[in-house]
C-alpha cells in the first residue's frame, strides 16, 4: 500500500524535541513512530494506552509539580529505593 495521505499536527516545540531525541536513540523516525500509532489504533480498534480523566487531586498535584512545589529530592538512585522499601 503506498503513502500518499499526509497528516500534519501542532504540538508544542518541547515535547517534539524530547520525543524526537527518544526516537533518534531508537533510530525510528517521527513518521515511522506517526505510522506505528495508527496502526496500532487500526489494529486495536482503541488508543493503544490506558487514558484516564485526572481526579481533582492528581490535577493539583501536577500543578505542583509543575511549579516545583513540594516536591521529594534525593541524593541518589540508591538513597530513592531505600527510601521506597522502607
Amino acid at each position: 500500500m503506498g503513502r500518499s495521505a499526509l497528516v500534519q499536527a501542532r504540538v508544542d516545540e518541547r515535547t517534539k524535541s524530547q520525543a524526537q531525541n527518544i526516537l533518534n536513540a531508537l533510530d525510528m523516525s517521527m513518521s515511522q513512530a506517526i505510522n506505528l500509532f495508527l496502526k496500532q489504533i487500526v489494529l486495536r480498534k482503541a488508543i493503544p494506552f490506558e487514558i484516564k480523566i485526572p481526579t481533582p487531586v492528581t490535577r493539583r498535584t501536577f500543578g505542583k509539580t509543575d511549579r516545583g512545589e513540594e516536591l521529594h529530592r534525593v541524593q541518589s538512585v540508591d538513597q530513592l529505593f531505600r527510601e521506597l522499601n522502607d
